[in-house]
């Protein structure tokens, strides 16, 4: 049997895997960039609110990003979940996709090559 780790790490893989061969360099890179992002927006807005500004303001990676991430903790509509969940359920699926996201933020790195702080929004470039 396997820990919800293994779990996480070897589909998270698969899916950042799948980005490298099938995304260009600048999704990528803003993929890598919002999967290191994102654990300290649900940490300062809430879940629902961070997983809505992905949606409203991820374009192509963020949609991509999305559905990876409710693929790897087997929620398949979490952005509605994460709206009307009742407190207990939204405290675990905040725990579970902050998990999940550690092993995205570890990929970002060492499969896609993406670092902390690439691609920020509005860097003025």
């Amino acid at each position: 049997m396997r820990t919800r780790n293994q779990e996480y790490a070897a589909r998270i893989f698969r899916q950042v895997d799948r980005v490298r061969k099938e995304l260009d360099e600048d999704e990528r890179k803003k993929y890598g960039s919002l999967s290191h992002r994102l654990p300290l927006l649900i940490r300062t807005a809430g879940l629902a609110q961070a997983l809505a500004f992905v949606e409203a303001r991820g374009g192509a990676a963020g949609s991509r990003l999305l559905k990876d991430l409710a693929a790897a903790v087997e929620e398949e509509e979490l952005l509605s979940r994460s709206r009307t969940a009742e407190l207990a359920e939204y405290m675990r699926l905040t725990r579970n996709v902050l998990a999940a996201l550690a092993w995205y933020r570890r990929f970002a790195q060492s499969v896609l090559g993406v670092e902390a702080g690439a691609d920020k929004e509005g860097g003025g470039e």
